[in-house]
């Protein structure tokens, strides 16, 4: 190991480069940056108003090396005409860079660097800059109210990041956990920046970095609660090639610079008809999530279209994960069925598309059985202490370390040769052996083996399912493109990537396996397929169109993770994404309100989301045909542009709800609601005292009838009353079991309805009775309970205003 480093960067200067004594400057026709005779960045200079953003009071290096462990800087630099710049380190590495101006960006590659085999990894910066307004840390792009910078990898081996973890699996949550940085304080480490760190709040402003590892040799790491893994060595060309760019513009113009790097540097640019993905409307498009075959795809798209969508989606399509058959019953002659579906929605103009959980390989796979194999992931190996014959059930093996750690091992499965065995635990001591041990699992077939022979302990996840390495994601990537190319399918989800980082090699595997897809793709498809994840990535952001997240089955429409769907809003606006809310599921019993309460949040955002529903839910809800005109009503107007700026800051208060009608030719009629909710309970009093319960609620929108919805949470009542005001008294003769609701809208009737939206009976109302002034009211509610487990009964009351007009040009 040398003692001490020193750098030759060799950078070809075209067009406007200029040199000083010691440094040289590159521009694009926005930023000028400066490398100074140290090899440190000097100045990040927005032309347009000649000011520099560079934080000067810590050095920003152009590139910075590890070696044995330890990062070091340049100290010194010597500029040549010829295009070469010297940095000097006082030792014996040496690196060539080439560096090319383009008219938006400059590129920096790594040539070579020497000795190669001493550089462990190398970073690109980190670079310090005073821009502390918008940070996203996916994309790598930090902005104020007048300039941003960005940083971008222009190859899949170059991670965006800093090099925290030697598994090199991104951070997720906070990007600060593990972080060797001590320019970061306190309140700064509060801001929810959870989905990578190639961008990062700093106090004075923010910091960037991308970086490039060695991998030619295996390595011993902690990864995915394994605190002993190997990461085999990876063929990639170790750091010599690592490529980035940098850029700085208007605030305004990030987005299409780096539209305008993509394209030039050769990244993935995926299009929608014609218009780059990131930019298109339907990239936002909503879509129907509903199970389908060759039965049932007709009706699928009928309802699909009914609600004015364009994309279906099966979200669980496959009888196995890793080859990718299909379900038989759904789809009986397996891919030819599953294009037959493709090709009936199609004639229709509605795209279909599959929900997969990527790399993972479940255990009915042909990768599994009756022969496993021999690219399943492993977390390590050992060898056999002694020959074991094809029942017995206690192996002995030389090294437990791979085989103890129970934390993450869901399966709990070894492979020795072609057959796979399942133990139950370890012994703590020598001789170390492997008890209770299940041969021939999943199929396989149990045999002999030998003494000194090699068992591989597999790696699994929580879903119960295998991995692969590196070259088995591979092939899986490519399965999964051959589906697509096979049936023209246009929208996925690449749910699960963290199943990649069974490679060890994290963030980077996840990168390569979708890249291995997109680049799969036949010429005609590729770039027209809609895609998201559960797991963005620097790199991967020029893959996928967006993020969708959002679970619906935590609580009720309204609340199933809304403070997580809202955050997200953030997220995708700092990062330079389209907008979407997650999954909403909507089964037979939704009712329109709280549809339109999502169609208002969809249009404020400006943003999509997936619809989860089912033939059941469309045939028995009673609501139905309502819901999926409104759905179509709302995502028509959206996505041509409809709503003004201010409305949409309205629209996006999840406490605000509105109501949007047609009235015209691309021209709708948006009415706000104002809406107070309350519960009556059924009470232990004493004699003679009153019943009812008393609320308050205010009318901003003007005199009209008080439109309200009665639902039975428990019991069974009748005989409702309602008096506002303490004199406007109104009956209310009906009987409502649970979950019966009653509903008035306006006019001379209420309805009852059951819980599926059912019209049961009508009850007769005195509009008169029922009509309020603007202001301030009171209202008494009562009932009889009839019985019932904690009887209670929610009102709601519903004032709409005066309507806003709403157009597209």
């Amino acid at each position: 190991m040398k003692n001490i480093l020193s750098i030759l960067i060799t950078i070809v200067c075209i067009s406007t480069v200029s040199c000083s004594k010691g440094g040289v400057s590159f521009e694009t026709e926005s930023m000028r940056l400066s490398i100074g005779r140290s090899g440190t960045i000097a100045a990040i200079t927005d032309l347009s108003a000649n000011t520099s953003y560079l934080y000067t009071k810590q050095q920003s290096p152009l590139l910075s090396i590890r070696v044995g462990g330890t990062v070091f800087q340049p100290s010194s630099m010597q500029y040549r005409q010829n295009g070469i710049m010297k940095l000097a380190y006082n030792g014996e590495v040496t690196a060539t860079i080439k560096a090319v101006e383009k008219q938006r960006h400059i590129t920096f590659e790594l040539v070579s660097v020497e000795p190669e085999e001493d550089v462990e990894l190398v970073i690109w910066g980190p670079y310090r800059t005073t821009i502390g307004g918008t940070i996203g840390e996916t994309v790598g792009v930090v902005r104020n109210g007048s300039f941003a910078f960005g940083i971008q990898a222009l190859d899949v081996k170059t991670l965006g990041g800093y090099p925290n973890e030697e598994s090199d699996v991104m951070p997720s949550y906070n990007i600060f956990a593990g972080s060797d940085y001590s320019d970061i304080d306190a309140s700064q480490k509060d801001k929810e920046l959870f989905r990578g760190n190639t961008a990062k709040p700093a106090d004075y402003g923010s910091v960037l970095h991308a970086y490039c590892r060695s991998r030619g040799e295996d390595r011993v790491i902690s990864n995915w609660k394994h605190d002993r893994y190997v990461a085999p060595a990876f063929d990639d060309g170790g750091v010599e090639g690592s490529k980035i760019a940098l850029f700085g513009c208007a605030p305004e113009h990030a987005l299409e610079t780096i539209g305008v790097i993509e394209t030039a540097e050769g990244l993935p640019h995926p299009v929608i008809d014609g218009q780059w993905g990131k930019t298109h409307p339907e990239a936002t498009a909503a879509y129907l999530i509903m199970n389908f075959g060759v039965d049932t795809i007709n009706q699928a798209v009928a309802y699909t279209k009914k609600a004015g969508l364009k994309y279906l989606y099966h979200p669980d399509p496959f009888k196995i994960w890793g080859h990718f058959q299909l379900k038989p019953k759904d789809f009986p002659d397996n891919i030819a069925s599953l294009k037959h579906c493709v090709d009936i929605a199609a004639r229709e103009g509605v795209y279909l598309g599959v929900h997969t959980l990527s790399s993972f390989i479940t255990t009915n796979d042909y990768y599994v059985t009756p022969v496993p194999d021999k690219r399943l992931a492993r977390v390590g190996s050992s060898v056999l202490s002694e020959a074991i014959d094809e029942t017995q059930t206690d192996i002995l093996i030389e090294d437990p370390g791979f085989f103890n750690q129970m934390e993450n091992n869901n399966l709990k499965t070894v492979i020795i040769g072609s057959e796979l065995i399942r133990y139950g635990s370890v012994t703590d001591r020598a001789p170390y052996t492997l008890t209770g041990c299940v041969r021939g699992a999943f199929g396989t077939k149990a045999a002999r083996h030998s003494g000194g022979e090699d068992i591989g302990k597999l790696m699994d996840h929580g879903y119960k399912v295998f991995l692969g390495n590196a070259a088995l994601q591979k092939e899986i990537a490519g399965n999964i493109a051959n589906l697509f190319n096979r049936t023209g399918l246009r929208q996925i989800s690449f749910d699960g990537l963290e199943g990649c980082w069974s490679s060890g090699m994290g963030q980077y595997s996840r990168t390569l396996f979708t890249k291995d897809w997109y680049d799969s793709l036949s010429d005609d498809l590729r770039g027209r397929v809609i895609t998201d994840a559960s797991n963005p990535g620097h790199f991967f952001w020029h893959i996928y169109t967006r993020m969708n997240w959002g679970e619906p089955w935590y609580a009720g429409f309204r609340e199933s993770q809304t403070q997580y769907r809202l955050k997200n809003q953030n997220y995708f606006r700092r990062n330079l994404m389209p907008s979407m809310l997650g999954w909403f599921r909507m089964t037979d019993e939704t009712s329109f309100e709280d549809i339109e309460w999502l169609l208002a949040r969809s249009a404020g955002f400006d943003a999509g989301y997936a619809l989860v529903s089912g033939f059941d839910a469309f045939e028995y809800n009673g609501m139905a045909e309502e819901i999926l005109d409104t759905i179509g009503r709302w995502e028509t107007a959206r996505l041509s542009g409809a709503f003004s700026d201010e409305q949409k800051e309205r629209l996006k208060n999840i406490d605000n709800e509105f109501h949007l009608e047609t009235s015209g030719e691309n021209t709708w009629e948006l009415y706000p609601v104002a809406v107070s909710r309350f519960t009556h309970e059924k009470k232990t009093r004493q004699p003679g005292e009153p019943m009812h319960t008393a609320f308050s609620f205010d009318n901003p929108h003007g005199g009209q009838p008080l439109q309200f919805i009665i639902t039975v949470l428990g019991g069974a009542v009748e005989n409702l009353s309602i008096e506002i005001d303490n004199y406007l008294e109104i009956k209310l003769p009906a009987r409502l079991g649970k979950q019966s609701v009653l509903k008035y809208s306006g006019g001379a009737k209420a309805i009852v309805y059951d819980a599926n939206w059912h019209e049961t009976a009508s009850v007769p109302v005195d509009v008169s009775a029922v009509t309020v002034s603007e202001g301030k009211h009171t209202m008494k509610f009562d009932c009889e309970f009839i019985d019932g487990d904690k009887p209670s009964v929610k009102i709601e009351l519903r004032i709409t205003g005066e309507p806003e007009n709403v157009a597209s040009e």
